[in-house]
């Protein structure tokens, strides 16, 4: 196990390695005034490709939109729980640790999504609402890439009924296929911006996981 938990820490440093060296390529290569109102978005000459090729369908943006609010019922959901548990245990400490360490790391993702809110490095392909709007990484891919696995690890650990447990699990891995693939031919994110919040999200992810069998 203690090999397996360093294979996890592994690859949460590769990936939030491979994240910090993508915006980086992003912020100084290839940076073109191409986005809506002369923006100006790096990698512009892959990222204008492959959104003219998929074009922009502002149904899919809006289906995605509102099913973004999937992960913050499991946010609240799992928030519910620990609330119960230490009412219930009468001490935080007694709250399960993996608990724990799922609302520190809601707070962490919570925070690289308003720096990068603040500290814009690509905006829209499209306006929205007539605005121009951030749009590095994809903060719905980064919401559901995070929350979503999460999410899977607690109800595969907490559901005690295999195929239920199973079923609940496959439900939500296509629930994220859907997210990510909708997000991307929706056409209102750069390609780069969706490998950012993968990268980003799947670095964090692996660091939850370390965590928890860490502290176990």
């Amino acid at each position: 196990m203690k090999k397996e938990n360093i294979k996890y820490l592994r690859i949460s440093v590769c990936m939030i390695c491979a994240f910090v060296l993508w915006t980086v390529l992003i912020r100084f290569a290839d940076v073109q005034p191409v986005g809506p109102q002369n923006s100006s978005v790096g990698l512009a000459s892959v990222n204008v490709w492959i959104h003219n090729m998929t074009g922009v369908h502002m149904w899919l943006y809006t289906v995605t939109d509102w099913l973004g609010l999937v992960p913050v019922c499991f946010i609240f959901g799992f928030g519910i729980l620990g609330l119960c548990q230490w009412i219930k245990r009468k001490s935080i400490r007694n709250v399960d640790h993996d608990i724990l360490i799922l609302g520190g790391f809601y707070i962490i993702v919570t925070a690289a999504f308003l720096f990068f809110e603040s500290f814009v490095i690509n905006y829209r392909p499209v306006l929205i609402d007539g605005a121009l709007e951030a749009s590095y990484p994809s903060s719905t891919t980064l919401l559901v890439m995070c929350v979503m696995p999460t999410a899977a690890m607690q109800i595969g650990k907490r559901i005690k009924n295999r195929i239920l447990g199973r079923c609940a699990v496959y439900t939500i891995i296509a629930f994220i296929a859907f997210m990510v693939a909708g997000r991307s031919f929706s056409g209102v994110h750069w390609f780069s911006d969706i490998i950012g919040g993968l990268l980003l999200s799947g670095g964090l992810v692996m660091m939850y996981k370390y965590t928890c069998v860490a502290l176990k």
